[in-house]
């Protein structure tokens, strides 16, 4: 088998690299500093803006969506790519106009969006003129699993009616998130993954209550956007804001869904590798007990047991990416299910060893690592938690298989 990166992706890979090192991991402290000095603001600060420029004059510009309107890469292009912007996971993605909840729904406004739709949302999306939010989770339903979402989507004439509540919508505390895409249930009586549907919510529609801002582990993503809870009362939107066909939702947002576990995925194994870096310098430069810590038993396999972790589950989710790529999302949902599971859950504990390592400084705000292990712990949740997913992989594992 050939594991080497084909040219394209090696070309743009080394030039996010050097973007990174040159631009963006020195930013970091700045957005730190502009962040402090703008307590009150939600949303991107203007380092944001100075790294977008650049990027964009780079050609690092909306790598995650292929096709025309994109940069063109496959999933498995666009993988190691994701990583490297993990390693910076406040500044990478969206300085190069890759960050969630956008890139997700840009896709489904490419693949499922009218022309009129694709002007009016997807277009400035791919410009960073705008951001958006997705609004699936509600917090009275177990809404990972979409067929039990309570909002109500009615038609009356020809308009389209929204009811109900949702939350952890990322990114819309940021005023510059005009588009709410949202899931809902346009009809309760049809057949189970027949009753969701998904329309475009202009954020200004009367009746659309941004109820309050929510904080992960005591964090509230501030910088880009943080995460809301959200109240739709009676809001009323054209019957043309609907996002493909009546009855669609389920299957647009599994469509949503597949590439962005992807995304995560590998921009969780950019922050483990970040993570590792970080172990590296501090072994190296701490010595307690009269000995360095990279000189400790303990250490070691601590970061033997990482970067055997890193390397298997890189191959996973390239496997998976490869799949994706050659037979479709649905043929790969097993590999998709999988990665889902075994990388948050493995970055987890690479940065709490990393957190370890680093002692009272690994819990303070001196280091990104009390962060990352936030941003680690939250994507056992996100997309539906660990347990959803190892029951659905469990039993597709022990259906009889034919000999």
């Amino acid at each position: 088998m050939d594991f080497a990166y084909d040219e394209r992706t090696r070309d743009v890979c080394t030039r996010t690299r050097t973007f990174l090192d040159e631009h963006v991991l020195p930013a970091e402290p700045v957005l730190d500093a502009q962040v402090a000095a703008t307590p009150d603001e939600w949303g991107p600060r203007p380092v944001v803006r100075e790294l977008q420029e650049i990027a964009r004059a780079q050609g690092l510009w909306n790598l995650f969506l292929p096709g025309p309107r994109g940069a063109g890469l496959t999933n498995l292009q666009y993988a190691p790519v994701a990583e490297l912007l993990g390693r910076s996971p406040r500044l990478g993605p969206v300085a190069t106009n890759c960050a969630a909840p956008d890139t997700g729904n840009a896709e489904l406004l490419a693949e499922f969006g009218t022309p009129e739709q694709q002007e009016r949302w997807l277009d400035p999306l791919l410009a960073a003129q705008t951001r958006s939010a997705f609004c699936m989770t509600e917090p009275g339903t177990a809404s990972s699993d979409a067929t039990q979402i309570a909002t109500r989507i009615r038609r009356d004439g020809d308009h389209l009616v929204v009811t109900g509540r949702k939350w952890w919508s990322t990114g819309a505390m940021n005023p510059d998130a005009t588009l709410l895409v949202v899931m809902g249930a346009t009809d309760p009586e049809a057949p189970r993954h027949r009753q969701q549907s998904i329309v475009l919510v202009p954020r200004d529609t009367p009746g659309v209550r941004v109820v309050r801002p929510l904080t992960v582990l005591g964090y509230d993503d501030r910088d880009h956007g943080g995460h809301a809870e959200i109240a739709f009362e009676d809001v009323r939107v054209p019957a043309s804001a609907l996002l493909g066909g009546e009855g669609d939702g389920f299957a647009i947002a599994q469509a949503r869904l597949g590439p962005g576990r992807i995304h995560h995925c590998m921009r969780a194994l950019g922050m483990a590798e970040r993570a590792l870096d970080l172990v590296r310098e501090r072994a190296a430069s701490r010595s307690p007990f009269g000995r360095p810590l990279a000189e400790q038993g303990v250490v070691r396999e601590w970061a033997a047991e990482s970067r055997i972790q890193l390397e298997a589950l890189r191959l996973l989710v390239l496997k998976t990416a490869w799949l994706m790529d050659t037979v479709g999302n649905r043929a790969a949902m097993t590999e998709i299910q999988a990665i889902k599971i075994a990388v948050p859950r493995a970055v987890q504990q690479i940065v709490d060893r990393a957190i370890q390592v680093f002692g009272a400084a690994g819990l303070s705000e001196d280091q990104p690592l009390a962060a990352m292990y936030a941003a680690a712990r939250s994507l056992r949740i996100a997309d539906g938690p660990d347990e959803v997913h190892l029951s659905s992989l469990g039993k597709a594992e022990l259906r009889p298989r034919p000999t």
